[in-house]
């Protein structure tokens, strides 16, 4: 049978009490050394929840320090052109609260925000996120509530980082996937072309 938890007190009762160093380690302004690692960081995870509960988790990426820091408190995040579907970017406007991930290729801790967001449509600082001739339509402007780096254990645990384990060829092609999952008009072979070595050109198009 199946056993649900459904208080907090009964989670504590599980997990037991949190590391010390786990609670104190928040902050609430960036310190010299989060400037550096936004600087080295290309890749972070945003996660928002709508009005009504639903979440979604969308991957932002550019070049190492695409994310600006504002002042010790607030940060930006450019937009790039993608599908258009502006899932977190609705959620945003219905529900501020926002939490990042910022990853760095290779190391096995990360960086976490926790604030609020908003968008912005436009501001002198877009001039410094300009990426191959790419000037942000928008941009996450994101008021820091909780920063706090956490511990590696999860990417020590799936080994992430070793390409010992790797098997990109796992699943069919992107490609593959698309014509058997979402059943598109476009033939295989068509759906290969867009997503083959043009598609990368496409990028900030």
């Amino acid at each position: 049978m199946t056993v649900e938890i459904t208080s907090h007190e009964e989670l504590r009762e599980l997990l037991g009490p949190p590391h010390a160093r786990a609670v104190a380690k928040e902050r609430t302004r960036l310190h010299q050394r989060d400037l550096d690692w936004l600087a080295a960081s290309p890749f972070l995870l945003v996660a928002t929840a709508g009005a009504d509960g639903s979440c979604d988790v969308s991957p932002k990426g550019d070049p190492a320090g695409f994310a600006l820091a504002l002042d010790d408190r607030t940060i930006a995040v450019p937009e790039r052109p993608g599908n258009r579907r502006a899932d977190g970017y609705r959620n945003i406007l219905e529900n501020p609260h926002v939490g990042l991930i910022f990853l760095i290729p290779g190391r096995t801790d990360t960086l976490r925000i926790n604030g609020r967001a908003r968008l912005v449509r436009d501001a002198p600082w877009f001039d410094d996120m300009v990426v191959k001739g790419h000037r942000p339509i928008l941009a996450i402007v994101v008021e820091i509530e909780h920063i706090f780096y956490h511990c590696a254990k999860a990417f020590l645990r799936s080994q992430l980082w070793q390409p010992e384990t790797w098997q990109p060829d796992v699943l069919p092609s992107r490609a593959r996937l698309i014509k058997e999952v979402e059943a598109p008009a476009e033939s295989l072979a068509e759906l290969e072309s867009h997503y083959g070595p043009e598609y990368i050109k496409s990028i900030y198009a």
